[in-house]
This record gives C-alpha cells, structure tokens and sequence, in this order.
C-alpha cells in the first residue's frame, strides 16, 4: 500500500516539476525588483491603440478561468504607445478607472478599441472619452462625477507611476504585457506560439506559486 502511494505522490509531482524547470528567469520572465502586490493578481498591461491588445481581449476570459480563488485579472492602460500622445492616452486610462467603478469596463474596452482601430477616430479632448463611455451604456453624470473623484483620479495617477518605473526598468515596454504579484513580468516572445494560450496560462499559473 505504501509503495502505491508514493507511485501515486510521484505522478502527480511530475507535472509541477517539469513546468517549474521549463520557465526560467531572464528568459522567459524577469523579476522585479520591489516587493510584491499584498494579494496575488495578473495584471494585463495594455493600449487601445495596440491590435494584439485587442485581438487577446477574446483570450482573456479563458485565462482568468484559470485563476486560482482570490487571484484577480486586472487591466492597466498604457500611455507611452508612439501612435498617439501621451496625454489623451492618460484620458483613456481616466475612462476605464470610471468604468471600472461602475461596473462597465467589458463595454468600455470594446468600445474604445472600435473607436480607435475600426472608426479611426482620435482622442482629443476627454470629452471624447465620455462619448466612448456613454456609447459602451455608462451615464455622461456618472463620468464627470468619476473625474472629480479624488479616490479614482488618485488609483491613476498610482497606476501610471508604476507603469513609469515599469517601462523606465524595462520590464514592460511593449503590449499587450502580463505582470504577476507586481513582481513577475512576463516575455511574451520566449514562449512557444504553436501553444500560445496554454503557455500562458502555465507560465501564469507557475508564477503565481513563486
């Protein structure tokens, strides 16, 4: 009977131990320095005006289904994509924070990526980020009462200091870019693309046990 269990040990421990040697540091993940996020999250750093961003939306359900019990995906928008300024993308960060809030950030990313990518539209005022949020069924009072949240506005500004520091240390540079704990960021392009998803979720899924 002993020997069965410990056959029965040994085959379960081989998965863990065959993921655990296929990642490594440097190559397939960096670690940040700093210390890690008080509750474990996968945090997706992304732009509107990236098509990847946009084509890994339909992915990302998938992906958190996987997430272990109290391990939340989260979403920051960057601001240093060349395809625009820095400051109307800083307004689209704005947006989602609000619809965040209020319980529209699905309809808000969709619609925001329409507005840019397939109606080629601009964002030049934050007006304009209102009428994306209106469209995606948010309030235009509901927004306006988001910008002068102190508590929201404040989430991010917090939220572009780290994506600053991030981007400053190499550590997210380019999009889309997941980051586990706050501590791991993950190198898309040491992963195996004929298995591109379950790589992901694996390497999200090792990380997360570090």
């Amino acid at each position: 009977m002993k020997k069965i269990f410990v056959t029965l040990l040994a085959l379960l421990l081989v998965p863990l131990t065959v993921t655990a040697a296929k990642y490594e540091e440097g190559t397939h993940y960096k670690v940040i320095p700093g210390q890690a996020t008080k509750k474990p999250e996968v945090r997706e750093y992304f732009s509107y005006h990236c098509p990847a961003c946009r084509g890994f939306e339909a992915f990302l359900p998938e992906i958190e289904k996987t997430l272990p019990k109290g391990t939340k995906l989260k979403k920051t928008h960057v601001d240093f994509m060349p395809a625009a300024n820095s400051e109307s993308q800083y307004m689209l960060s704005q947006g989602l924070m609000i619809a965040n809030k209020t319980g529209l950030a699905k309809q808000y990313n969709a619609e925001a990526f329409s507005y840019l990518q397939t109606q080629r539209k601009s964002i030049n005022s934050i007006d304009d980020v209102k009428k994306i949020y209106v469209v995606a069924g948010g309030k235009a009072e509901d927004f306006e009462k988001g910008l002068k949240s102190f508590a929201l506005m404040s989430r991010v500004k917090r939220d572009k200091k780290i994506q600053d520091k991030l981007s400053k240390g190499r550590f997210v540079n380019s999009v889309p870019t997941f980051v586990v704990n706050g501590k791991y960021a993950i190198n898309a392009r040491a992963l195996d693309n004929k298995n591109f998803i379950e790589e992901y979720k694996n390497i999200i899924a090792y990380l997360l046990t570090l």
